[in-house]
């Protein structure tokens, strides 16, 4: 079986248990947090939102820079249909490129940069589980926690949350 097969199944799983969590997220209060430190309730779905679009820089490119990042204005999607419409358009499109990905171009290095130094260099296969699988994992285990302290019944991800029994 190819790599990207292998892949692309647990991507369109892990896709609609995001769309999922997204699907609760309430715009009523956006700029709601749980923390001074952390990242509003409209700032933490828009990134969980847009996490696919790694998928897209990780097989269209050798390298990214990350100092890209800090000259860009972060993405706060206004409301509920936006930010569902977002992720359906970004997830589709790292669909497409997944499913076009050779065995020899997921095996590939692929590196992350600060302007000409290489932090790191890993197997395209191996950034795109770390950048695309378990950062949208660990984000959307957070978004879970500031739908529970809102009181915003958790979908299940992997069997029924507390609010499905």
């Amino acid at each position: 079986m190819a790599l990207n097969t292998m892949m692309l199944n647990e991507y369109n799983q892990e896709s609609l248990l995001t769309r999922k969590m997204l699907e609760r997220v309430p715009f009523d209060n956006p700029t709601w947090k749980p923390h001074e430190k952390s990242m509003t309730i409209q700032r933490l779905s828009s990134h969980v939102a847009e996490i696919p679009v790694w998928m897209l820089r990780i097989l269209d490119a050798d390298r990214f820079d990350f100092m890209v990042l800090t000259q860009r204005e972060k993405y706060h999607a206004k409301d509920s249909a936006e930010l569902l419409q977002k992720f359906a358009d970004i997830s589709a499109q790292a669909n497409a490129a997944l499913q076009n990905a050779t065995d020899e171009q997921l095996l590939a290095n692929w590196s992350g940069c600060r302007g000409e130094q290489i932090i790191f260099t890993v197997p395209r296969i191996v950034a795109i589980r770390n950048w695309v699988f378990n950062h949208t994992i660990h984000h959307r285990g957070q978004l879970s926690v500031y739908l529970r302290l809102n009181n915003i019944p958790v979908p299940g991800m992997y069997g029924p949350s507390a609010d499905e029994r």
